[in-house]
């Protein structure tokens, strides 16, 4: 059976987090605008056990609360989490006894844990209720680009009928199927090579239940460590832990495919083996009789970039169809948001009758820098996860990194601010060259670690490094908030950079402490008399290994 073409504004190839979400955002912008999504799978979709990718940072904390408005949900149907967690507990069953990396009470700008089915049937019903055309179970069978000013045609089957879909603009937001990136040949390959395998399990697990030591127990306020995003870090992997809404637990193992080999984990039986072996106490708490597996799955070499995200012909590409970097600090909803955003400014550019060919080379160039930016987080070093002295300061350099340029360039609206991105343009090319030398200088640190004795330095007794007891660290979260003019703006992004000037010459000092020959990339030692960013139990000595 075949039914009469329809027509449409814009065509989302997706109806999941980042199809949606950009409905959504285009009905706000432009109540008038049509906008159809095509979804595959049928609404509504399982909670728990339905897709990754639960966990939220900054920047797609900010895009779902504030820019699509929609905090009244995640407030009410949503966790609020309880930031990262990090424990360096490789082969260790007193989970207690490891190095505790994380925030023991809630830093100033809020982020949620997502049960994704939930999450994505409100987003569903919101789209239909804010006038989306949103097609459930509607399998996408071709799409034809056209030339010049002619729309575009999608073909698509919806409950046993065949459809044609003309089209202004075409959004593929189909996830991994990348459907206009097969049509058009833009896959990209980039050399992080990571896998992961991943399952739910019923009921919620609290690492207060680790320990029945109340000094450790007590260190948070409230004690809601199992909202966190736990990682469990090991050499050349981690583990998450992410609470879900619906009362499920996320679990996952990511791993460097060098170090741990894709087969070793590819099935649940062989996962479980895997933690007993690498995260015993962790293995024990799975295998107590209370945790129902409820799905499980894995995926190789899950990162990748893309060649094309953009176009002036009116056609687009987000989410995971365009690129995928990795889960190691939750980027995905981040990326979402900035390229949700990019693709609105394009098309009410185009509706106005303004040509958007430059706008659209220029919004492209500038989202595959914060990609290759923030890819250089992974890259090559997984090797340093099991590292209980390196890593946590990695942790503290990825995040001022983050906080210092790319969420208050998200937060404040002005990641298309070309004019004030001008402005910035020597200021950040400085913060670029600082987190490379810092990358390089963190992986020869952690190398010369594991040159030196049997492998990576292992879990200190019990340490706890709280994120939140810093004031600098701390304020640099709570400024994610402020409004600020331009002139304003620009002056504290210089200055975040100043700050991390500063830390990456007192981390260069304490690795050279250590490793005299350390090459400083041209970042300069801090000098005895600087004043530390960090207190002394950042820097924990060799000596206090366990």
């Amino acid at each position: 059976m075949t039914v009469a073409s329809r027509s449409a504004d814009v065509a989302i190839l997706g109806g999941g987090l980042a199809g949606l979400c950009l409905a959504l955002q285009l009905r706000q912008r432009d109540p008038s605008i049509r906008v159809t999504v095509l979804e595959r799978n049928r609404h509504p979709v399982r909670e728990a056990a339905f897709k990754v990718g639960e966990s939220t940072v900054e920047i797609g904390a900010h895009y779902f609360a504030n820019v699509l408005g929609l905090r009244e949900h995640l407030d009410a149907a949503q966790i609020r989490k309880f930031g990262f967690r990090f424990f360096f507990s490789e082969g260790r069953e007193q989970l207690d006894r490891c190095t505790e990396l994380g925030v023991s009470r809630l830093l100033p700008t809020p982020s949620w844990q997502l049960d994704r089915g939930r999450f994505e049937n409100f987003l569903g019903e919101h789209a239909r209720s804010m006038g989306v055309e949103f097609l459930d179970g509607a399998t996408v069978r071709g799409v034809d680009l056209a030339e010049g000013d002619q729309p575009h045609e999608v073909r698509f089957q919806h409950d046993g009928a065949d459809h044609a879909l003309a089209a202004r603009w075409v959004v593929d937001a189909s996830g991994r199927a990348g459907l206009l990136k097969r049509k058009l040949g833009l896959a990209l390959p980039n050399d992080h090579d990571a896998n992961a395998a991943w399952w739910r399990v019923r009921g919620h697990i609290d690492p207060n239940d680790w320990s029945s030591d109340p000094a450790w127990r007590g260190r948070c306020t409230p004690p809601r460590r199992w909202q966190s995003t736990n990682h469990m870090c090991g050499p050349g992997y981690w583990f998450w832990l992410i609470p879900l809404a619906s009362g499920s637990h996320s679990l996952g193992i990511v791993c460097d495919a060098k170090m741990h080999p894709l087969e070793t984990m590819n099935t649940h039986g062989k996962a479980m083996a895997w933690l007993r072996a690498h995260q015993p106490g962790v293995a024990a708490v799975l295998e107590d009789g209370r945790h129902e597996v409820q799905d499980f799955r894995f995926l190789r070499h899950f990162s990748y970039g893309c060649r094309q995200v953009f176009s002036a012909d009116r056609w687009a590409l987000t989410g995971e169809a365009g690129l995928f970097l990795d889960p190691f600090y939750s980027p995905g909803s981040d990326f979402i948001a900035i390229s949700n955003g990019y693709i609105c400014e394009l098309v009410a550019a185009e509706r106005a009758g303004k040509p958007i060919g430059a706008h659209a080379a220029v919004y492209q160039q500038l989202y595959f820098s914060f990609y290759e930016s923030t890819l250089s987080l992974y890259q090559d070093q997984y090797a340093l996860f099991g590292d209980a002295l390196v890593m946590p300061l990695k942790v503290i350099w990825d995040y001022t990194y983050y906080w210092s340029i790319l969420a208050p360039l998200y937060t404040s609206g002005r990641t298309a601010a070309l004019p004030v991105l001008g402005r910035l343009r020597p200021t950040l090319e400085r913060a670029g060259e600082l987190n490379r030398a810092m990358q390089a200088m963190l992986r020869d640190w952690g190398a010369r670690n594991s040159a030196g004795g049997a492998g990576p330095l292992g879990p200190l007794d019990g340490r706890e490094l709280d994120q939140s007891r810093m004031e600098w660290f701390r304020e640099l979260n709570r400024a994610l908030s402020d409004e600020l003019d331009d002139d304003a703006f620009v002056s504290r992004i210089r200055g975040n950079v100043a700050l991390m000037d500063r830390l990456a010459s007192e981390l260069l000092a304490r690795a050279r402490a250590q490793h005299p020959g350390i090459d400083d990339r041209g970042i300069t030692a801090a000098s005895d008399a600087a004043t530390p960013l960090l207190g002394p139990q950042w820097y924990a000595s060799e000596a206090a290994v366990a």
